[in-house]
């Protein structure tokens, strides 16, 4: 499980086709302190740590998950959003993100708004109805809060802070995003769907 509070941005120092895509990927993270195994979520992806060095780590990256997210698109020297996994007693500083990619959702319109940064996204439609005013997205990983939504497109603010600590200062219109709907949306249309 994950917060959605990015504490590192990583590099793509490398990408190889084996059977599934493996990545490297630069970190600033103390790499003694990862065990192989772990869970970092990267651009919002859950990935398995399978081989680490002094400032990078290796994951490998299934066929199914490069389909469902825009990892697929990632290119050597590529920025990606990190957060290592939630631990016992850890801040909940965002809301609640377990690193499983519903979707990728479409960046279609950016506009200041003081010292801030009005986002438009469009969801798939399968999703958009997970996707309500005030509530809860990640969006590359990071927890956003949707402040309003217009059929399947949803906009986010995104202040100063944000855009220098994740990769959101680097964001361009048509950029694809992994989107992961919150949780809580995603159990309560499943017992309305169950009439529950």
């Amino acid at each position: 499980m994950f917060t959605g509070i990015i504490t590192d941005i990583g590099e793509i120092r490398a990408l190889e086709k084996r059977g599934d895509l493996r990545a490297r990927i630069g970190t600033g993270y103390d790499t003694a302190g990862i065990d192989l195994g772990a869970s970092i979520a990267s651009d919002g992806v859950c990935l398995t740590v399978v081989e680490l060095g002094p400032d990078w780590y290796d994951v490998e990256i299934s066929a199914e998950t490069v389909s469902k997210t825009n990892l697929g698109s990632w290119v050597e020297g590529k920025a990606v959003n990190l957060e290592r996994a939630l631990k016992v007693g850890d801040e909940l500083g965002g809301h609640i993100v377990s690193g499983h990619v519903d979707g990728v959702a479409q960046l279609v319109a950016m506009r200041d708004e003081g010292d801030s940064t009005r986002f438009t996204f469009r969801a798939p439609e399968t999703l958009a109805k997970f996707i309500a005013p005030k509530g809860s997205v990640a969006l590359n990983g990071t927890s956003l809060t949707v402040n309003e939504v217009d059929g399947c497109d949803f906009g986010i603010n995104i202040i100063p802070h944000t855009k220098e600590v994740t990769t959101w200062g680097q964001a361009k219109v048509g950029d694809g995003i992994n989107l992961e709907i919150d949780t809580l949306a995603r159990y309560v249309a499943r017992l309305a769907e169950m009439g529950g």
